[in-house]
């Protein structure tokens, strides 16, 4: 396994001690410590570690603030040290998107391996989330194509085929995406309709003066 910088976020030096000698056994480099939110934030900010490990068992609601407060800013594995893995903090945890659980005792064996897992899990779950976001800009991307279709078709009169073709064009000529080229077609079509929406009410004002005038 590769050598890795790890943050540790604990309030208890002696489990932080003897989890850092642990890690520098197994080649690893653990950076530096710290004891509550703000402070593993900052560290995180500053030292761009590869992997966090947060100890949750003096407060869990504290460790998970942490975790959270991690990943709201950087991605980043995070593996959470607990005396007893129960059932309401894995769901907890799972839902913030925690990479790795360990239960103390804690051996330099179990680390290993957590460590490794936790690192294999990040990455399948980076790959699905960008997974996820390519196909929600691919939806995006198709419902605005079709709608300023609809929109260039009762407006020029013309069939489904030529109007996807004239936003192709136009996205080739000009190199813009497509999505934007579509975008750009349906704000021109409010833009228009708001103008003639406010010219007829004008319109209409204009007649109802001039009727009140000649009363």
């Amino acid at each position: 396994m590769e050598r890795l910088k790890i943050l540790l976020v604990s309030e208890d030096r002696c489990e932080s001690l003897s989890l850092s000698a642990m890690l520098q056994n197994l080649g690893h480099t653990p950076i530096t410590c710290a004891h509550d939110v703000s402070e593993a934030v900052s560290k995180t900010s500053a030292l761009s570690p590869d992997l966090v490990v947060v100890d949750v068992t003096m407060d869990d609601c504290c460790g998970l603030q942490t975790a959270s407060g991690i990943l709201e800013q950087h991605a980043l594995p995070i593996v959470l040290i607990t005396s007893f893995i129960e059932p309401e903090l894995i769901d907890q945890a799972d839902a913030l998107g925690i990479s790795g659980y360990m239960a103390k005792p804690i051996s330099q064996k179990d680390i290993q391996s957590v460590l490794v897992l936790a690192r294999s899990r990040f990455r399948y779950l980076q790959s699905l989330r960008s997974e996820i976001l390519d196909l929600k800009n691919m939806m995006r991307t198709r419902k605005l194509i079709e709608q300023a279709k609809g929109l260039l078709m009762e407006r020029e009169s013309i069939p489904e085929a030529e109007a996807f073709k004239r936003i192709q064009c136009m996205s080739r000529n000009q190199n813009i995406p497509m999505a934007a080229i579509s975008e750009a077609i349906i704000m021109t079509d409010k833009l228009t309709h708001k103008t003639k929406v406010n010219k007829n009410r004008s319109r209409e004002r204009r007649d109802c003066a001039q009727e009140r005038s000649q009363e």
